[in-house]
């Protein structure tokens, strides 16, 4: 496997030198952030992240993420020309050396969270879901977590109409006719294409989400079988739903797996969690049982730590501060080499 970080860019308060001193850190997982969705990203934003990589030591193999423009997974007119905006976007990633690009296929919202900063008993603050919480919001005036800007009323309020016609079934077969579009691009610049999963894993303001689960990755890939159609296996994501057997998934879907985030929950009722710190301990995910699936059944992708509590003082990005995810690369590695050393002797 190969260690990875996020980091946000130039304007990240995370500089790549501090990154760099993780140990076994290969690489950061970053994107484009100045280009409006559905828009080509031009060879030269492209090279210009990838130089700043490079003067760190740090590889630039995964993009995380080249957002799908809504007008693709609503199935309107103008996705042929968006869809080979996207195959665009591949066909210059591909040009520097990227291997994979996470994506997600969620509508309107991304991951969603009611609270960006509980309060844990040890100090520490947490990203936290709420179920009852949530239902009492108006997605029509919502003042939600981190997703407050991301649409002007109007905005929002149109695309949740536009919405109320699509099914399940209509928003996956957008997905299929979307990844058969961009597969030539990928095979030709040899990315793989890693969705994610929606987070969490329910519908949300009545709106379908559609990869959740086992059943939705064999209807994935039975719909689309070219092997640069592949998962981001988000612990947390799939966990949230308790449905989900993650070291049983994990070994499954090893081959398809070319991108892993790993972290963990911990269950405050049927729907409700909190975010907690990588350790399996310190939850209710077996992060020990989903890393010894994935080395077990050859798994050899790219894992990064993932939303990690603000710990030490630290008043980082919700999820994304510097030192409790370093803390949780620290743990992932000491796991993955401990599984790995027990395999080659034969425990």
């Amino acid at each position: 496997m190969k260690m990875t970080f996020r980091w946000y860019g130039e304007k990240d308060s995370i500089p790549l030198e501090y990154i760099r001193q993780i140990p076994n850190m290969s690489g950061v997982v970053t994107a484009v952030y100045d280009v409006p969705v559905g828009e080509v990203w031009e060879l030269s934003k492209i090279e210009r992240l990838k130089e700043l990589c490079d003067g760190a030591h740090l590889a630039m193999e995964v993009i995380e993420s080249v957002p799908v423009h809504e007008d693709i997974k609503l199935g309107k007119p103008s996705r042929d020309r968006l869809i080979e905006n996207y195959a665009q976007t591949i066909r210059n990633l591909g040009k520097v050396g990227v291997k994979c690009v996470c994506y997600n296929f969620m509508p309107v919202f991304d991951w969603l969270r009611t609270d960006l900063k509980r309060k844990n008993a040890d100090g520490s603050n947490a990203l936290c879901y709420c179920h009852e919480t949530l239902l009492k919001l108006d997605p029509k005036n919502l003042r939600l977590p981190g997703w407050d800007e991301s649409y002007t009323a109007e905005e929002l309020n149109g695309l949740l109409e536009e919405y109320k016609g699509i099914s399940h079934e209509q928003l996956f077969e957008n997905l299929v006719y979307f990844l058969n579009g961009i597969m030539p691009a990928c095979d030709e610049a040899g990315i793989d294409m890693a969705i994610h999963p929606d987070d969490p894993p329910w519908d949300m303001f009545g709106l379908p989400r559609i990869i959740t689960g086992e059943k939705s990755y064999d209807k994935l890939f039975a719909a689309v079988p070219n092997r640069h159609n592949g998962i981001t296996f988000c612990t947390g994501s799939l966990g949230a739903g308790r449905f989900n057997d993650l070291p049983k998934m994990a070994a499954k879907y090893a081959d398809r797996i070319y991108f892993a985030h790993l972290r963990q929950l911990k269950y405050e009722g049927d729907t409700d969690f909190a975010e907690a710190g990588h350790l399996t301990a310190a939850g209710d995910l077996d992060i020990y049982g989903v890393v010894r699936a994935l080395v077990e059944n050859g798994f050899d992708g790219y894992v990064r730590p993932d939303h990690g509590r603000n710990i030490w003082g630290e008043d980082g990005k919700p999820g994304y501060g510097l030192y409790d995810r370093a803390l949780g690369a620290a743990y992932l590695n000491g796991l993955f080499e401990a599984i790995e050393k027990d395999r080659a002797i034969g425990r």
